[in-house]
């Protein structure tokens, strides 16, 4: 007879391979035809609010790696909040102004924007912006991340344009926005002023020059035969030069130097030496470089002088302690210039050409004025030493060129006024992790006032009208005006209308008796847009609040979008836009390399999606330290496979030994438990209980290796293993079969609940495969709950000395199956000789012993001193393994002298005789 009919083998639908490619756009199918996003803000529409609110990317190609990092991280705590007692709404939003548009259109789609006009060319951008949009939406939503896609936020929309306006407009209420002359960062690349958050440093050669300024005029501290050193790597700004600074407390020495009388810092005087090969000095005299001040050198090849000054900011890092001062060119230069009253001369136009005001040089590129300046000094004498040095130095983050500092009228936000403000808002948030706090601090501390004007089409224009006498125009009336008509038709309306029309009916103004106006013609730098969002999207919408529970993007948004949108929340509200803020590093290559398309290491979520689906995309992002770079490669995205299909087995193995089973009928109370299931139940709650206080922390990597840890090693390698001699053998209505199943219920149900936010496709094809659960998805409810289980410290102490003792017996079978002792573990008989501690657990244990270790046979053959030689000795026992005596059962396998002993059944054991025999 065949007794394979009697076993109560597993039965599922559910398949073995996730198949997740394919299996994925089904499930996200299902969820678009429920309308999940709704159902899920339905059920929770009555709980406390909280915001993630999502700092939106720039709508420009297809997502790449890090941007599926950040999307999944957020969609992990939004799915997590939504299921632990939050109504927590997700807004995507999107960047959609800014010069990458414009290059994007004038390169890839060859637009002529000379040929058309600034509203024709801004309506192409907006098309093309809500083209990438679209195509980014359906990317992260393959993703698996919830939220109300229809209804996003897009910082070109007329709402939003018009909120904006109102922060512009209440900074400038507050004196916060004004128009100034100051050198900035300007891209010749861009033809626009960049603001710092624009900027990155990337290596750049320059040279380096060291220059003699002869002394014209020494105040009676020096001779006036002297020649004072500077040393610049930006010779193109000599043209600009009015003026030397010094600092006042350090000492200079006027040396003679290889037939010349020269003056340095003192602290400088042998490096300089070296550097310009001079081989014979002599010191004649040392003065503090306050005695210097006022001092007047000559333009080396202009017939100009340069006045000497004293400036806090010089110092002796490199150089020659006398800095070469272009207010025109630098900042530091700027702000000392304006204290001596130098002026500001800026021979540079927007696209980097020199302009006549550097005679001699008109016409060149700044860049390669660099050579004819240089050869013009080395024919004027003035050049001491040229070489070339490779350093740091700003680019603009867009066209990867490098910038220049070039004074131009810019509108500025005044940081000065609100950085005290902005630095107790800094310590009044929670930064994860702890450094992110120190990082924006010194940030804040230390930046100049913001230049938030830019010299291009595509963007929120600047609100301001000019009177006729040149004054700006930024009025409560005027802003309220303009922001009503950008709700009404969008900024569009800007370029397409007379400032006239613009401006309120029967506007008038002292500076414009003839009742002419002008308009603004730059535009808004982007940062001021998304930095706006906290007004346009959290203050517009009715699902959302300010100030929000958490922002959450990578660690380069200190500069950025963290930095933006606390300045203007900081000036509009004195308070910071968030609770929190969370950040994340980069995503690298496997070897640790940055992702290029020149190496060949890019690795592209579409494809890993289409190879390997999405969940394993997201079990990556679960399982990395991300707060730090993270590594991706093929093999990494193996490892977590793995992984993943260990989980899916686990709930492949509950999902199939439940199929008989109804919660409302056969659910056995937890006092009526085995032991051993009660151990699991509280295995399972203390995973509840860690996953869950993980969640709360944003620690996904402790739920992924704790999740890990329970499938593999606490059910599979242990409560799977030696339940299957219950679950398959036993009664169908067998207690001990009942008490398995029910921790398998509220294993299967809590462990679905507790990955759902990690692995939402999987979690929602699991729930579905859940016998008798109400509810549709895995998504309308809430985190499972520990349940109280009387003496778990005690049951769990025990339980885990348990486990050292049947890890050293299945080392001891591992040992005899390596010298073919014996075969399977149920061919074995095992005889253990325990330590007075071990025998004392062995009798404590009222489950059947040699079913816990998978055996046909166990006993005790004495105590631990008592064991012969051939034992393997442990910790906790000596062991001795032997084949089982007997017979094997046909059904359950365990080999027992027993086999036969009912007639009936001769080739069954008496246990499955009886079964069989029901």
């Amino acid at each position: 007879m065949d007794y394979k009919d009697t076993l109560l083998m597993p039965k599922t639908d559910f398949p073995m391979r996730g198949n997740l490619p394919q299996r994925e756009p089904q499930i996200q199918a299902k969820w678009e035809e429920m309308d999940i996003y709704r159902k899920v803000q339905e059920r929770t529409k009555d709980r406390p609010l909280f915001v993630l609110h999502d700092g939106p990317p720039y709508a420009n190609g297809d997502i790449h790696m890090g941007h599926a990092l950040n999307k999944i991280l957020k969609d992990f705590i939004v799915r997590y909040k939504s299921m632990s007692g939050y109504c927590a709404p997700y807004v995507p939003g999107w960047d959609t102004h800014g010069l990458p548009i414009e290059t994007a259109l004038t390169k890839t789609k060859g637009v002529n924007r000379k040929e058309m006009s600034v509203v024709e060319f801004r309506k192409l951008c907006e098309q093309y912006a809500y083209e990438q949009i679209d195509r980014q939406r359906e990317q992260f939503k393959r993703l698996g991340v919830r939220g109300d896609w229809d209804n996003p936020y897009i910082t070109l929309t007329p709402a939003y344009e018009a909120q904006q306006i109102k922060v512009f407009g209440e900074m400038a209420k507050k004196g916060l926005i004004y128009k100034g002359l100051k050198p900035v960062y300007w891209s010749p690349s861009s033809e626009s002023a960049l603001a710092e958050a624009e900027i990155e440093y990337k290596d750049k050669r320059s040279p380096s020059i060291y220059v003699a300024f002869p002394v014209k005029d020494g105040k009676g501290v020096l001779d006036g035969d002297e020649k004072i050193v500077i040393w610049t790597t930006t010779p193109w700004t000599i043209p600009a030069n009015l003026g030397i600074a010094v600092h006042p407390q350090l000492q200079y020495s006027v040396v003679e130097a290889d037939g010349g009388k020269y003056v340095v810092a003192s602290e400088l005087l042998q490096s300089v030496q070296k550097e310009i090969g001079w081989e014979h000095v002599t010191v004649l005299k040392t003065v503090k470089g306050s005695e210097l001040e006022c001092v007047v050198a000559k333009h080396p090849f202009y017939d100009r002088d340069s006045l000497v000054i004293c400036g806090e900011h010089v110092t002796t890092d490199a150089g020659t302690g006398c800095v070469h001062t272009a207010p025109g060119h630098g900042e530091d230069d700027f702000v000392v210039g304006q204290k001596y009253g130098l002026g500001v001369l800026c021979p540079v136009d927007e696209r980097g050409y020199m302009t006549e005001e550097a005679p001699g040089f008109s016409g060149m590129f700044y860049d390669d004025a660099n050579k004819a300046i240089t050869e013009k000094l080395q024919e004027v004498g003035a050049l001491l030493k040229l070489s070339f040095i490779t350093h740091s130095y700003p680019h603009d983050w867009r066209t990867k060129q490098p910038t220049i500092f070039r004074a131009t009228a810019q509108w500025f936000a005044s940081i000065d006024k609100i950085r005290e403000q902005l630095l107790k808002a800094v310590e009044e948030t929670k930064w994860v992790p702890a450094w992110g706090e120190i990082r924006i601090h010194n940030m804040i501390r230390d930046r100049g006032d913001w230049c938030i004007s830019r010299q291009r089409a595509w963007g929120v224009p600047i609100p301001v009208f000019y009177a006729e006498n040149g004054e700006p125009i930024i009025t409560d009336e005027t802003i309220e005006h303009v922001s009503n008509l950008f709700r009404q038709y969008g900024s569009n309306v800007w370029f397409e209308r007379e400032a006239k029309d613009l401006l309120p009916e029967g506007f008038t103004h002292p500076g414009s008796p003839n009742g002419r106006f002008t308009k603004e013609t730059d535009i808004m730098d982007v940062w001021f847009d998304s930095g706006s969002s906290h007004q346009a999207v959290l203050e517009e919408r009715d699902d959302l609040q300010r100030p929000a529970d958490l922002y959450l993007e990578g660690s380069d948004q200190y500069r950025g979008w963290f930095n933006s949108s606390l300045s203007t929340a900081v000036a509009v509200t004195g308070k910071a836009p968030y609770k929190g803020v969370l950040s994340h590093g980069f995503v690298l290559d496997g070897e640790g390399r940055k992702m290029s398309k020149s190496l060949g290491n890019v690795v592209v979520p579409a494809k890993v999606m289409e190879q390997l689906g999405a969940d394993i995309l997201r079990l990556w992002v679960a399982s990395v330290d991300y707060q730090a770079d993270v590594r991706i490669s093929d093999n990494i995205l193996k490892q977590v496979a793995e992984v993943y299909r260990k989980i899916r087995n686990t709930f492949r193995f509950m999902l199939g030994n439940l199929f008989d089973f109804n919660p409302a009928e056969h659910t056995v109370a937890i006092e009526q438990l085995r032991e051993v299931d009660r151990y699991m139940l509280i295995k399972l709650n203390r995973l509840i209980e860690k996953v869950k206080q993980a969640y709360e922390a944003y620690e996904f990597a402790t739920i992924y290796h704790e999740v890990n840890n329970f499938c593999t090693v606490d059910l599979s390698a242990f409560y799977f293993d030696f339940s299957k001699d219950v679950l398959y053998i036993e009664a169908a209505n067998s207690h001990e079969r009942r008490s398995i199943q029910t921790v398998l219920y509220e294993t299967l149900v809590a462990l679905t609940k507790l990955v759902a936010p990690i692995l939402p496709h999987t979690a929602d094809e699991v729930w579905s495969y859940i016998p008798h659960v109400k509810e549709e998805s895995v998504q309308l409810v809430d985190m499972p709950e520990a349940v109280h289980i009387d003496d778990a410290d005690r049951i769990v102490a025990k339980w885990d000395a348990f486990m050292e003792l049947r890890d050293e017996v299945l080392k001891a079978l591992e040992v005899a199956r390596s010298e073919k002792l014996i075969g399977k573990s149920l061919t074995a008989h095992v005889v253990l000789y325990p330590t007075e501690e071990a025998k004392a657990l062995i009798d404590s244990i009222k489950e059947d012993m040699k079913q816990l270790l998978i055996v046909s046979a166990f006993s005790i053959g004495g105590s631990f001193t008592e064991a012969p030689s051939e034992a393997q000795t442990f910790t906790k026992t000596a062991i001795v393994v032997k084949q089982a005596e007997g017979k094997t059962c046909a059904r359950c396998w365990v080999v027992t002298p027993t086999v036969g002993e009912h007639a009936d059944y001769p080739e069954l054991c008496p246990r499955c005789a009886t079964i069989v025999k029901q």
